[in-house]
């Protein structure tokens, strides 16, 4: 499958919003994935991407990127870097990006990546569970990994009205999508459904 037959599919599967779609038929996804999978990198499945990681299957990368209901400008949180390719994707459609990953080889691969393909965004090696408090309130947080709760400091960077996008459940097997939906004091929370992430790397 070519990239314009992924975008085709993920349309056909209930993603209809232009700014997603237009960034997903831009984004050389390709560039993200080893060169041993580069032949698979528009098909409709996660792929490795070395240190026990994968590159998310693009219609969930679509979907999470609708939930999270951005408009150009926004400032948004990625939890978990990984390749840099859903970091790309924010970056295409005009985001504010702040993006962390803990794992040092990854980091550095996805920076490189995103740096040679032009897109300006703020990369941190870290530990994504305490998010990135100095430049917090966020108008979408997304989350590529699965923790086993909701982390408090994510709920406490939304910022009022902000979408955090997060897969929560065990390590092994099935979690559940989570929209959380920040207004004031108030927390509202809307199931997208089964997902299978890897989980959250922690010390």
């Amino acid at each position: 499958m070519d990239q314009q037959g992924m975008v085709r599919l993920i349309r056909s599967r209930g993603i209809t919003t232009p700014l997603v779609l237009d960034a997903m038929s831009r984004v050389p996804r390709h560039r993200f994935v080893p060169e041993t999978q580069r032949a698979s990198a528009y098909g409709d499945h996660a792929l490795s991407i070395g240190c026990q990681q994968t590159i998310s299957q693009p219609y969930i990368v679509a979907l999470m990127t609708d939930a999270l209901d951005l408009c150009p400008g926004d400032r948004v949180l990625e939890v978990g870097t990984g390749s840099g390719y859903q970091t790309a994707i924010l970056a295409e459609m005009g985001m504010d990006v702040y993006t962390i990953e803990r794992i040092p080889e990854l980091y550095e691969q996805a920076k490189a990546c995103l740096e040679s393909l032009g897109y300006a965004v703020h990369c941190l090696l870290g530990d994504g569970t305490y998010g990135w408090s100095e430049f917090a309130p966020y108008n979408g947080i997304i989350a590529t990994a699965a923790p086993d709760e909701i982390p408090p400091a994510l709920l406490e960077q939304l910022a009022d009205g902000g979408r955090l996008v997060i897969p929560v459940g065990p390590r092994h097997g099935y979690q559940t999508l989570w929209k959380v939906i920040r207004r004031g004091d108030d927390i509202q929370k809307l199931d997208l459904g089964g997902v299978a992430f890897v989980p959250f790397v922690t010390p």
